[in-house]
């Protein structure tokens, strides 16, 4: 049976973890309801974006990069936009860079194994690009065994996304791309539902699919007009292709961002919730074995006072 001072050291430990979960629920639940901000709010903005840029599209018959400056891969969207047999994919995998967030790191993890594994069969290759610190962790060895590759790894990204961030990547995914290193595009990441809820999704960017007939009729059944571009529109295009790469990977950045915060600030929750539990059974433990003490030194001097009067 446990000593007095081993369990009052134990509860000491179980309070002081107990202090730092929930302090790190507080931190979690108020970082979470920004990012919640943020990503409300961007949502409308990358609906449109995706909506202009599919009626853009359907407005335009041919592609050409004629008396276009291309300084880097992501200016030449005539490459961008182009459909090829796929043998390589490029899959950007956004984890986080810090744990203690439940389940999350793994549940990601675990969808992009199971993707690069569905395309494997199909014998296609599988070029990783990693957000996070912890997601390349889980994802290193298991990537290396399975015989793909990890290309890029971006740390800063996932802690407070921006577009800058995005830029950066969608110009490298660009590059890799135009270069005819990966031949499709996907994003694993999480949509953020709420404070307690998220869920793995698949984000396609390249090449991009769905795109109708011009004067096909929208979900309203509202026919789409026409439209006039100014200067011209591969111009147009050369600015909207990059936009909506860049929009693509920074909504994505976003909503992962809230899922991990509401992930932490769950499993934080559940962590303090736990600690208060153990610390009640170990104070009945502890009052238990205190009061069997005290017992036995009572039973102890009575039987001490009664052989002295006996005697």
């Amino acid at each position: 049976m446990a000593n007095l001072k081993d369990i009052k050291n134990r509860i000491q430990s179980v309070q002081s973890t107990s202090k730092i979960t929930r302090a790190m629920k507080m931190v979690a639940g108020a970082k979470v309801r920004h990012a919640e901000t943020a990503v409300k709010a961007s949502r409308p903005y990358s609906s449109e974006m995706m909506k202009m840029f599919r009626n853009l599209l359907n407005s335009v018959d041919v592609y050409s990069s004629e008396n276009l400056k291309i300084k880097a891969a992501i200016d030449d969207y005539p490459k961008l936009l182009e459909h090829r047999q796929v043998q390589s994919v490029g899959l950007l995998v956004i984890g986080s860079n810090k744990g203690l967030a439940g389940a999350y790191n793994v549940n990601v993890s675990k969808y992009a194994l199971k993707k690069a594994l569905e395309y494997k069969e199909q014998g296609i290759d599988v070029k990783f690009f990693i957000v996070g610190q912890e997601e390349l962790v889980l994802l290193k060895r298991k990537v290396n065994d399975l015989g793909f590759s990890i290309e890029k790894k971006y740390f800063s990204a996932i802690d407070n996304p921006t577009s800058t961030d995005a830029g950066y990547i969608a110009e490298d995914l660009a590059e890799y791309f135009v270069n005819g290193m990966i031949d499709k595009i996907e994003i694993i990441t999480t949509r953020f539902r709420n404070m307690v809820s998220y869920s793995v999704e698949e984000w396609h960017v390249l090449p991009v699919d769905g795109v109708c007939d011009m004067h096909e009729k929208n979900n309203d059944g509202i026919i789409e007009p026409l439209m006039d571009f100014v200067p011209d529109k591969h111009h147009i295009l050369q600015k909207i292709v990059p936009m909506y790469i860049t929009n693509t990977i920074y909504q994505s950045l976003a909503e992962a961002h809230a899922s991990e915060l509401a992930a932490r600030m769950t499993a934080m929750s559940a962590a303090t919730n736990n600690a208060e539990k153990i610390i009640a059974e170990l104070s009945v433990q502890y009052n238990k074995i205190r009061q069997m003490s005290i017992t036995n030194e009572i039973i102890e001097v009575v039987s001490g006072a009664n052989s002295l009067t006996g005697s």
